[in-house]
């Protein structure tokens, strides 16, 4: 979406009433926590995958290094179990962020005239 664009989508949400602005960041906020909390489980299930499979974490993979006798599909698999951890703690930060929103409320000010 170009700048144009999203300058003028916010310029029409701010025109609404603060009553309405508030409802629809809510059920954005609901359904976008909807969608993070789905997309971490996906994260967390491919993680405990791994850890099951080669009996160890991550971390502790990485601490010690993979074995010598590694295979390619471990070496494939290590990347692979690197992303989804990562994307998991994003995922967390994203759902903390979103729920610090949902718990505590927004709090509108009208804009200022000139800025």
């Amino acid at each position: 979406m170009g700048t144009d664009t999203a300058t003028a989508i916010e310029e029409t949400f701010l025109t609404l009433p603060p009553g309405e602005r508030e409802v629809i960041i809510r059920h954005g906020v609901a359904l976008r926590l909807s969608d993070l909390r789905k997309r971490l489980f996906l994260a967390q299930s491919k993680t405990r995958q791994f850890e099951e499979k080669y009996r160890t974490t991550l971390a502790r993979l990485e601490a010690e290094g993979l074995p010598d006798d590694a295979g390619h599909e471990m070496h494939e698999e290590y990347i692979l179990w690197r992303h989804w951890t990562e994307t998991a703690g994003k995922l967390d930060a994203d759902i903390a962020a979103l729920e610090g929103i949902a718990q505590h409320g927004l709090r509108w000010e009208e804009p200022h005239a000139g800025g």
